[in-house]
């Protein structure tokens, strides 16, 4: 896609919806291989926006030179390893925009940390190091860690995709380099589905066309990263979708009386659609119904509410809801204890069919059992193989029975309704995320 192209088409997605606001926050992130320069592409992108104090940018000196991934390696055990570990978040801003922005860890054993921040961002930045490939020629592999975080930031319905090609000024020919490598990603993304907003040349160390750009440099005649960024539209909110409501905390009876009517209130975010007084809903899992008596916003005033924001609900009887529960449109969800998904396997221990995990949708928790392995997907080539297991960091599609019925939307539909996250009843850790068919 052409920058003309994005930027026109950024421009008529905020006038359709009118809800993606260029000016509002952007938050992305960026993934890759190992090394391929993620935490220094961040460093650069904060210190030449000029995001970065004096007594800061001092704190990152070696032997005179800045270390600009030290700029987000924040633990004391990424600073000693050169690695990076946990999603690190920082903020900075441009005359343009706001950013919000994390750099997720490039090693295997981690990407359970980069699915959790890809789950909520509106964009993806995919790294490629051309140091580490064959780039004189157009059908080279690409490395496994960045066909698997470009497959799963696809799978996780980030809008926007960026693919950086890093290090070109380390190449004997980087325009060649940039020429090869960006078809074969286009090859790939093509084979995958994978819808690509731009292919950008960078030198995350030098600072080449990452904020600034540089005209007919590799041959790239588009913005720079940075602008490119500027252009990119935020998440819609799930607004026309039937509406639904996890119960994050119920604040019992108030002495608002002005804002609560004696009775209780029921927080959290709106998942899909919208909330007004007067409608019916339907409290899962006790199958209740009760009318809406008012609706607050985050400062407890009175107000209708759509998907995305935070919300007070007064009901107009008093009814079982406890945290966990779900509020929903009257007569429109089916439950299921069935489940069809594609999951991304992080536990260190495979996945294989009859094990029992607890199963957390929204706030509510249910068990899972296994039932069957479908297939695992060959991030390599890309093909679906049969499968008695999955290895850790793979992505397959198993089949899913639950103890209790959960109200689900496929995850092409919403991101909140069509999500799970499936964790180790044992040991409690997070084993895998999955996406509902």
């Amino acid at each position: 896609m052409s920058t003309t192209d994005l930027i026109a088409d950024s421009a008529e997605l905020t006038g359709a919806t009118g809800q993606n606001d260029l000016k509002s926050a952007l938050k992305f992130i960026t993934c890759g291989s190992v090394d391929d320069g993620k935490s220094t592409l961040i460093g650069r992108l904060l210190v030449d926006s000029k995001a970065v104090l004096q007594d800061h940018l001092a704190g990152v000196q070696r032997g005179g030179e800045t270390d600009l991934a030290l700029l987000t390696d924040g633990l004391s055990a990424e600073r000693e390893q050169g690695i990076t570990i946990d999603v690190a978040y920082r903020y900075f801003a441009t005359e343009n925009r706001k950013f919000i922005i994390g750099d997720a860890p490039g090693h295997e054993q981690y990407t359970r940390n980069m699915v959790t921040a890809a789950s909520s961002a509106d964009a993806a930045v995919v790294l490629v190091d051309a140091t580490k490939l064959d780039w004189t020629t157009p059908s080279m592999e690409l490395l496994p860690q960045t066909r698997r975080h470009a497959l799963l930031v696809n799978l996780l319905r980030v809008p926007s995709i960026v693919f950086t090609v890093n290090k070109l000024d380390a190449v004997e020919d980087p325009t060649l380099a940039f020429k090869n490598i960006s078809a074969a990603l286009t090859t790939f993304a093509q084979a995958a589905q994978i819808p690509v907003r731009a292919i950008v040349p960078i030198s995350a160390l030098k600072g080449h066309n990452v904020v600034d750009a540089m005209p007919g440099w590799c041959s790239y005649e588009g913005l720079s990263l940075l602008q490119l960024l500027e252009h990119l539209p935020t998440t819609p909110a799930e607004s026309t979708e039937a509406f639904a409501f996890p119960v994050q905390w119920v604040e019992k009876f108030s002495s608002s009386s002005d804002t609560s009517q004696g009775r209780r209130v029921f927080w959290g975010r709106v998942a899909t659609g919208g909330v007004q007084p007067g409608q019916t809903v339907t409290v899962l899992p006790s199958g209740q119904t009760a009318v809406v008596a008012q609706v607050l916003d985050h400062t407890r005033q009175p107000k209708s509410i759509l998907a995305g924001h935070s919300a007070g609900i007064v009901l107009d009887r008093e009814v079982d809801v406890s945290r966990g529960d779900w509020l929903l449109a009257a007569d429109t969800f089916e439950p299921t204890r069935e489940l069809s998904v594609t999951i991304a396997w992080m536990d260190d221990e495979p996945l294989v069919a009859g094990r029992v995990y607890w199963a957390l949708h929204g706030h509510r928790w249910v068990k899972a059992k296994v039932k069957r392995i479908v297939h695992k997907l060959d991030v390599n080539t890309l093909a679906e193989e049969d499968a008695s297991e999955l290895p850790p960091n793979a992505i397959g599609h198993i089949e899913l029975s639950l103890q209790a019925p959960l109200a689900t939307l496929p995850y092409a539909r919403s991101r909140v309704l069509g999500s799970l996250v499936l964790v180790d009843t044992a040991s409690n850790k997070t084993s895998g995320a999955a996406l509902i068919l």
